[in-house]
């Protein structure tokens, strides 16, 4: 499983690079939230989508507009990494939201699987529902997952297992928040690099992180 991590974060430290190519004048903005650049301002990142959630009901990203977007991508199957990702992001949106309430009803969360054969909206409802009970579970063809997972600049790829069903997936550790308009804003916390030599023992500061982020850039 250690080496399945390990190749997980190279991918999202792969895709980090080309997020952040051509941005690092943004990332010297002032830090005043009235004046401050999103880091990710400008980046074509994100687009249209045509999905289908946890109950079994279409969902475009049209349905989301006027909202902020936080997005990531991951798989229910998965057996560390997603798992703490979703638990840091949501208490960190639950934070917000109890900082905030309205401010943090402005916030659309949403999963989005890398592993459509396995994710259908019965195995997503459940998952989904352990983190946050506003989390949307977004799944498709594979066609649609490619799709969006690349406006996402976001790579995932199957790792075969000891059996066909019992497969990984390697994939991008990206979390987005996006505005109102669909458009990127920056990359939420996720890994402290301090915690980098004990893999898988999670950051406990991270929700807090999180929280001052989305007070920074949702308006």
């Amino acid at each position: 499983m250690m080496n399945i991590a390990n190749m997980g974060r190279k991918l999202a430290r792969s895709s980090l690079v080309l997020l952040m190519t051509g941005m690092l004048a943004a990332c010297n903005a002032s830090s005043d939230t009235a004046t401050a650049t999103p880091p990710l301002a400008g980046a074509k990142i994100g687009g249209p989508f045509t999905l289908t959630d946890q109950d079994g009901k279409t969902v475009r990203d049209t349905d989301f507009a006027g909202k902020y977007r936080l997005v990531y991508f991951g798989y229910s199957y998965c057996p560390d990494i997603c798992p703490v990702d979703l638990q840091k992001l949501m208490r960190g949106l639950a934070a917000f939201e109890k900082s905030d309430p309205a401010r943090g009803a402005k916030i659309a969360p949403m999963f989005i699987t890398v592993d459509p054969e396995r994710d259908t909206p019965a195995a997503l409802k459940p998952f989904v529902s352990r983190y946050h009970p506003r989390l949307i579970g977004l799944t498709g063809t594979p066609e649609q997952i490619a799709a969006v997972a690349k406006a996402y600049v976001v790579i995932y790829n199957k790792v075969p297992g000891s059996a066909p069903d019992r497969y990984l997936m390697a994939h991008s550790q990206l979390a987005f928040l996006m505005d109102p308009a669909g458009k990127p804003l920056a990359l939420l916390p996720l890994d402290d690099p301090s915690t980098d030599a004990d893999e898988g023992a999670p950051d406990e500061g991270a929700p807090d992180k999180v929280a001052a982020d989305l007070a920074k850039w949702v308006k």
